[in-house]
């Protein structure tokens, strides 16, 4: 690596680190795990310097989402049995909802529906940028979109509140 892409790299690392940390703990539920994955993507991402340049938050991304499935399927589990808890900030929204019950209720969803959600509505990607992160259809992230947020819908109301919104 070059003077000039080492100090390109070394602001992109600067700028994006703690993002990608929080995209992992998401995906992963996990903090370690999530430090480990944003090592991993990242030494990933300079590796591939000249090719990543262009892009490089999408790339580390990209190598982020595909790190988190492989460890789900090495677990030989779903992301909604890892452990996760609360000791990576999450952004600053209003509060509509009580954090613990949607994290809770998001760790119940498959990990395609946890993932497009992270990355839609965490990462603020389009449905474009998330298909191609994602290696997927368009096609495919809107109906695990749709299918999540019904999953949290169901999961975040109340019976009485359910049977109310469906007269």
């Amino acid at each position: 690596m070059s003077g000039r892409d080492k100090r390109e790299f070394e602001a992109f690392v600067a700028a994006s680190s703690d993002r990608l940390v929080r995209t992992a703990y998401l995906l992963t539920g996990d903090a370690g795990h999530a430090e480990d994955v944003v090592q991993t993507a990242l030494l990933r991402t300079a590796r591939r310097w000249r090719t990543a340049r262009s892009a490089p938050e999408a790339y580390a991304r990209t190598v982020v989402a595909n790190l988190a499935k492989d460890r789900w399927r090495l677990l030989g589990r779903r992301p909604a049995e890892a452990p996760l808890t609360l000791d990576v900030p999450l952004p600053d929204a209003e509060p509509l909802l009580d954090r613990d019950l949607l994290v809770r209720a998001a760790r119940g969803l498959p990990e395609g529906q946890r993932a497009v959600l992270v990355l839609r509505f965490f990462d603020d990607l389009s449905v474009e940028e998330t298909a191609r992160t994602l290696g997927v259809s368009t096609g495919t992230v809107k109906s695990q979109t749709s299918r999540a947020l019904a999953a949290l819908r169901v999961a975040l109301t109340t019976p009485k509140e359910n049977a109310d919104a469906h007269r």
